[in-house]
């Protein structure tokens, strides 16, 4: 075991923390299009839209536990927890997939424009009665010719409202169950997709999210990922990614939060002392650092089991909990701690309203639960 960071994995963070930090000074959530748009181009200069893509499209190559340092760092410097996880989700949830099931021409004509941030992306698997049921999807790509007609709607698809392109998940068998479930990067460009305005929502407002609809939606053949009925395959492959390596943003978050609320107990004074002195306050700021730590070594190792063998799911749920979780109950002690500023907007406030979905999306704490159950052979 090597508790150590290198010094080469050192300096990128470093470099990172630099950059957003300078990029985002004074910068506040925003779901305008333009804005996200904006700043997905600024992400791509930094590199952080084609962390582990290929060199040759422009990316860094990274591995999975290289690409969570980054983003751990993007998520210490970045004041827009929800620009930083939209930037996440399109690289792991859909830039990866094309990486990895995309045919070559295909890779060829997108991969530099998602690196560079030029081509967002967002994914589009859930729908209104099927979430982490992926068994139970209503959108359909009938073949047709030399394609496939998608007709349906997502209901919330990270990124859909700016999104140049988008990678979903139709049903191509109806009788197959979860193995007649097709992949697809479907351009938003084609006649019949249609992309709703932003959902109102209770946090990561700098990732506009939205419905997606196909509407006699004719997609060539070469769009689809994989091979026919391999979506849910090529969907856990990108979760996989997603899990291990996303909620590094969320350990930087902690962290920038941790420090905040250690400063403002050293120099905030009640009753003639600092109120770090009271035990009350100097407990729950340990707690918050075990938790922070604890997570922190589950989410490195998770990623270090993704580099080692990508069909692996125990450690990336383990993560995944440890994390969410812990950024949930760090933000009500950070609200508890900072007091009245805590409850100001733009405080405290704002990371547990963006801490409360990391128990939701990439699949609930409940369905991690239960693939750790599986792993453990129940």
């Amino acid at each position: 075991m090597d508790f150590g960071i290198a010094a080469a994995q050192r300096d990128r963070s470093e470099r990172i923390l630099r950059e957003v930090a300078d990029h985002w000074k004074g910068s506040r959530a925003s779901a305008d299009a333009e804005v996200a748009r904006a700043h997905f181009k600024a992400a791509g200069r930094m590199g952080l839209t084609g962390l582990c893509l290929p060199v040759e499209a422009g990316g860094g190559d990274l591995s999975a536990l290289d690409t969570a340092l980054c983003l751990e760092a993007f998520g210490r410097a970045c004041p827009d927890t929800g620009f930083a996880f939209a930037v996440a989700a399109h690289l792991l949830a859909c830039a990866v997939p094309v990486r990895d099931f995309a045919s070559d021409e295909v890779r060829d004509r997108l991969l530099a424009g998602l690196a560079s941030g030029e081509l967002i992306a967002a994914n589009a698997m859930t729908e209104d009665d099927a979430g982490s049921d992926t068994g139970n999807m209503s959108v359909t790509a009938r073949p047709d010719g030399d394609g496939y007609v998608l007709d349906g709607e997502k209901s919330w698809a990270s990124n859909a409202p700016v999104a140049g392109l988008v990678v979903t998940y139709a049903v191509t068998d109806p009788r197959a169950g979860f193995l007649g479930v097709s992949a697809f990067a479907v351009p938003t460009d084609l006649p019949g997709v249609g992309l709703g305005d932003p959902l109102p929502k209770m946090g990561l407002t700098g990732c506009p999210a939205g419905r997606v609809r196909f509407d006699n939606c004719r997609v060539p053949a070469e769009y689809l990922l994989g091979e026919e009925g391999q979506g849910a395959a090529v969907f856990q492959h990108s979760m996989a990614w997603e899990r291990a390596c996303l909620f590094g943003i969320y350990l930087g978050v902690m962290e920038r939060q941790l420090a905040e609320c250690v400063e403002h107990a050293d120099k905030r004074r009640q009753f003639g002392q600092r109120i770090g002195e009271f035990q009350a306050v100097s407990h729950r700021l340990a707690t918050m650092k075990q938790r922070l730590e604890a997570a922190r070594w589950l989410l490195y190792r998770a990623c270090w089991q993704l580099d080692q063998d990508p069909y692996e799911k125990g450690a990336a749920a383990l993560s995944k909990i440890a994390v969410s979780e812990a950024a949930v109950a760090n933000s009500l002690d950070a609200v508890q701690i900072l007091g009245g500023r805590g409850y100001l907007h733009g405080s405290a406030e704002e990371q547990l309203r963006d801490a409360v979905p990391s128990t939701l999306f990439s699949g609930t704490t409940e369905i991690q639960r239960d693939v750790i159950a599986r792993e453990l052979g129940l």
